[in-house]
């Protein structure tokens, strides 16, 4: 049989094609639009999503046979705010999961409600990016809107509500509301009441694995598909790339370097860190993950190649970086603000350190590292927990780069497993589809199957000692600019 898993981006869909073996078949990418209509602000439309992910299965089995597909499911961008009125038309655009404009909102739930009972009834505080406060921005700026609200989505859920019919979502997607208690696997009461939604508004929420519902008869028509096509819930992008990296089970880690960075910790129980630094989800598995993100990575490379250095050519580049842990230049990697653990809108990126003699190769060695020194604040409140870990998979854009690959084996000082695919949420939604069609019993079961190592990249002493005097040093950069970035913001 034949799996499609649908990964929901920020700048694009991508479709995969997965066989019951694992192994994949096609991939497709379809780009959409993405709209900035005030600065800070950043929105989509829900039916260039649709439109896209339609013409992308309808390319994706050009050559296949429609009558083996089985199943579909997820891995999607989160946090973002789908709203739909009665007739489940799309009220607005979509405001997304990097959209800043909720400064006032998130202030008001941390400080005003306050993030001890934040914490205890979802697990998380909030983040400019989470779901909860773009529904209070909606409730006071737009309350025409608001009050036309009949359901409340997250961007791949309308993927699944205009394939199914059916409004649903899944715990690791729900967990990234501030919505959800997350340790009971359940929508907040107390949080539905702060901001004044209904729990009917919201959608029913299932495990990432379970099947939701059928692709509608006309909509199977449409694609040539069979009647009893199954979608599954799916999963966010995170806990999908978690699964198509076979990041499942009690302390397993990932790293993704995607447009936005993640370090993924899966575990069998449930826990908080103290200052919530770290979001604690709902896994896809069915237990629980921390994730610590920061909001831009493989995109900070991207902003220096394209926009200020001018080059596509990123290979050659890097090829000019040579004296690894020995860089006098720093880079703070906040170009659209932070979230883990800094929790910070108004930090900005920032070079720090350049004399007469640097040169082209170092800041563009400074933007790798400060992303991997970024990643590494996040390790280390997990370390605070009494969380051990010795080796991570990768996946995501920038770990195509065998470079960036030794910057973060030897800043985080762990062993990074090259997997076979790379394919992360896609490849995660497909596995999620099996599962839900019974092809595989467990999450565990097909990741422990399909996921191969194919490589280690492993830390070196040496270095691993020259970046430990170094991330040292970054670590402080950030608590001496953070006034200085209340001014200019």
């Amino acid at each position: 049989m034949l799996y499609i898993g649908i990964d929901l981006g920020t700048s694009a869909v991508k479709l995969l094609l997965m066989d019951s073996q694992g192994n994949i078949c096609n991939i497709v990418s379809r780009e959409y639009p993405l709209y900035f209509p005030h600065p800070g602000w950043s929105e989509q439309n829900p039916q260039d999503w649709y439109e896209q992910t339609m013409e992308g299965i309808r390319e994706l089995l050009k050559d296949a046979d429609k009558n083996q597909v089985a199943g579909i499911s997820f891995g999607g961008q989160m946090h973002g705010l789908v709203i739909l009125d009665e007739k489940d038309q799309v009220i607005r655009p979509a405001i997304l999961w990097n959209d800043g404009r909720t400064t006032e909102e998130c202030d008001y739930l941390n400080n005003v409600i306050g993030k001890d009972k934040l914490s205890e009834y979802t697990a998380n505080i909030s983040f400019t990016g989470f779901t909860a406060p773009k529904i209070l921005w909606v409730k006071k700026n737009e309350p025409e809107n608001f009050a036309r609200i009949k359901k409340i989505m997250l961007p791949k859920d309308y993927i699944a509500y205009r394939l199914t019919g059916v409004h649903c979502t899944d715990v690791s997607d729900a967990s990234g509301m501030l919505l959800f208690d997350v340790k009971n696997r359940c929508w907040s009461k107390e949080m539905c009441e702060i901001c004044g939604v209904r729990e009917e508004q919201l959608a029913t929420c299932y495990e990432s694995y379970e099947k939701v519902g059928c692709v509608l008869p006309e909509v199977a028509d449409e694609l040539g598909l069979p009647h009893n096509v199954v979608v599954a819930a799916g999963a966010g992008d995170n806990a999908a790339a978690a699964v198509g990296t076979g990041t499942v089970g009690d302390n397993m880690c990932n790293i993704s370097l995607g447009t936005s960075g993640t370090i993924f910790i899966s575990s069998d129980h449930f826990g908080v860190d103290q200052n919530n630094a770290l979001h604690s989800f709902a896994h896809a598995d069915g237990h629980y993950h921390l994730m610590g993100c920061m909001l831009s990575a493989a995109s900070c490379n991207k902003w220096w190649m394209d926009e200020i250095i001018g080059t596509k050519d990123y290979a050659a580049e890097q090829a000019q970086i040579s004296k690894l842990g020995e860089n006098h230049v720093y880079f703070l990697p906040y170009l659209m603000g932070e979230r883990s653990p800094h929790n910070d809108p108004n930090a900005r990126g920032t070079f720090i350190g350049m004399t007469m003699d640097t040169s082209r190769a170092d800041m563009t060695q400074a933007v790798l590292e400060g992303v991997a020194f970024a990643l590494r604040d996040s390790l280390e409140v997990a370390k605070s927990l009494g969380i051990h870990l010795e080796r991570t998979k990768i996946c995501g854009g920038g770990a195509k780069s065998p470079l960036w690959k030794k910057m973060i084996a030897n800043i985080l000082n762990l062993k990074v497993d090259v997997i076979e695919s790379e394919e992360g949420p896609a490849m995660g939604g497909a596995m999620l589809a099996a599962v839900a069609c019974g092809e595989y019993a467990s999450v565990e079961e097909i990741a422990e199957k399909f996921v191969k190592v194919t490589g280690t990249v492993e830390p070196d002493p040496e270095l691993v000692a020259k970046y430990e005097d170094r991330y040292q040093k970054f670590r402080q950069i950030y608590p001496a600019c953070r006034p200085l970035f209340e001014i200019i913001k």
